[in-house]
C-alpha cells in the first residue's frame, strides 16, 4: 500500500504542484504582511486597539453578569 508519493506528476494543493503551492503561499503571506504594515504604520492601529479595549471590557462585564445570573438560577 502506497501513500501516493511515488507517483510522478501527482498534484498537491488543489491541482498545484509543490513549487507552485509554495509560491502561492509566499505571495499570500506577502500580501498579508503588506496589509499589516499599512495598518501598523498609520493611525488605524491605535484606533483599533482602543476599540478592542472597549469591547474587551464590555464582554468581560457581560461574562460576569451571565455568571451571576447562572448562580441565581441554580439556587
Amino acid at each position: 500500500m502506497t501513500d501516493g508519493r511515488d507517483q510522478p506528476g501527482r498534484a498537491d494543493c488543489n491541482g498545484l504542484n509543490r513549487g507552485a503551492a509554495m509560491l502561492y503561499y509566499a505571495a499570500v503571506f506577502f500580501v498579508v504582511a503588506v496589509i499589516a504594515a499599512v495598518f501598523g504604520f498609520t493611525g488605524l492601529a491605535a484606533g483599533a486597539a482602543g476599540i478592542a479595549k472597549i469591547l474587551f471590557v464590555l464582554f468581560l462585564i457581560g461574562a460576569v453578569i451571565t455568571f451571576f445570573v447562572s448562580l441565581g438560577r441554580r439556587a
